[in-house]
Protein backbone atom coordinates (compact mmCIF):
# COMPACT_ATOMS: atom_id res chain seq x y z
CA UNK A 1 0.00 0.00 0.00
CA UNK A 2 1.50 3.38 -0.92
CA UNK A 3 1.77 5.70 2.09
CA UNK A 4 -0.72 8.17 0.64
CA UNK A 5 -3.30 5.33 0.51
CA UNK A 6 -2.60 4.18 4.08
CA UNK A 7 -5.58 4.93 6.33
CA UNK A 8 -4.87 7.53 8.99
CA UNK A 9 -6.07 6.76 12.52
CA UNK A 10 -5.22 7.96 16.00
CA UNK A 11 -6.25 5.62 18.82
CA UNK A 12 -5.63 6.65 22.42
CA UNK A 13 -5.82 3.94 25.07
CA UNK A 14 -6.39 5.31 28.61
CA UNK A 15 -3.96 8.22 27.98
CA UNK A 16 -1.13 5.69 28.37
CA UNK A 17 -0.71 4.58 24.76
CA UNK A 18 -1.39 6.12 21.37
CA UNK A 19 -1.39 4.18 18.10
CA UNK A 20 -1.06 6.30 14.97
CA UNK A 21 -1.33 4.98 11.41
CA UNK A 22 -0.43 6.80 8.22
CA UNK A 23 2.98 7.72 9.68
CA UNK A 24 5.60 8.59 7.05
CA UNK A 25 8.52 9.67 9.26
CA UNK A 26 9.47 10.62 12.82
CA UNK A 27 10.90 14.14 12.86
CA UNK A 28 12.10 14.23 16.48
CA UNK A 29 11.38 12.69 19.86
CA UNK A 30 12.29 12.88 23.53
CA UNK A 31 10.56 11.90 26.77
CA UNK A 32 8.20 14.91 26.57
CA UNK A 33 7.43 15.22 22.84
CA UNK A 34 7.20 13.11 19.68
CA UNK A 35 6.86 14.91 16.34
CA UNK A 36 5.97 12.88 13.27
CA UNK A 37 4.95 13.40 9.67
CA UNK A 38 1.78 11.60 8.60
CA UNK A 39 -0.13 11.55 5.36
CA UNK A 40 -2.39 14.18 6.99
CA UNK A 41 0.34 16.57 8.15
CA UNK A 42 2.57 16.82 11.19
CA UNK A 43 1.40 15.50 14.56
CA UNK A 44 2.97 16.38 17.89
CA UNK A 45 2.31 14.12 20.87
CA UNK A 46 3.22 15.69 24.21
CA UNK A 47 3.32 14.09 27.62
CA UNK A 48 5.59 12.64 30.27
CA UNK A 49 7.91 9.63 30.10
CA UNK A 50 7.09 9.08 26.41
CA UNK A 51 8.66 6.14 24.61
CA UNK A 52 8.33 4.91 21.05
CA UNK A 53 7.42 1.28 21.67
CA UNK A 54 6.85 0.47 17.99
CA UNK A 55 7.82 2.14 14.75
CA UNK A 56 7.10 0.33 11.50
CA UNK A 57 7.34 2.62 8.48
CA UNK A 58 6.55 -0.28 6.13
CA UNK A 59 3.14 -0.50 7.83
CA UNK A 60 3.11 3.29 8.47
CA UNK A 61 2.44 2.72 12.18
CA UNK A 62 3.82 4.31 15.34
CA UNK A 63 3.02 3.39 18.95
CA UNK A 64 3.93 5.80 21.75
CA UNK A 65 3.57 4.88 25.43
CA UNK A 66 3.73 7.12 28.49
CA UNK A 67 1.39 9.71 30.00
CA UNK A 68 -0.26 11.36 26.97
CA UNK A 69 -1.15 15.00 27.60
CA UNK A 70 -1.98 16.30 24.11
CA UNK A 71 -2.00 15.53 20.41
CA UNK A 72 -1.75 18.44 18.00
CA UNK A 73 -1.96 18.60 14.20
CA UNK A 74 -0.12 21.08 11.98
CA UNK A 75 -0.16 21.12 8.20
CA UNK A 76 3.06 20.66 6.22
CA UNK A 77 3.52 24.34 5.34
CA UNK A 78 2.91 25.55 8.90
CA UNK A 79 5.50 23.14 10.34
CA UNK A 80 8.08 24.04 7.68
CA UNK A 81 7.55 27.74 8.37
CA UNK A 82 8.18 27.17 12.09
CA UNK A 83 11.37 25.26 11.34
CA UNK A 84 12.50 28.02 8.98
CA UNK A 85 12.09 30.67 11.68
CA UNK A 86 13.98 28.62 14.29
CA UNK A 87 16.78 27.63 11.94
CA UNK A 88 17.34 31.31 11.07
CA UNK A 89 17.46 32.24 14.76
CA UNK A 90 20.12 29.69 15.60
CA UNK A 91 22.55 30.22 12.72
Amino acid sequence: IPLSKTPHKVVIDSREKVIITGVEDVDSFNENEVIMLTNHGFITVTGEDLHISKLNLDEAQLVVTGMIQSIDYADHEEERAKKGVFSKMFR
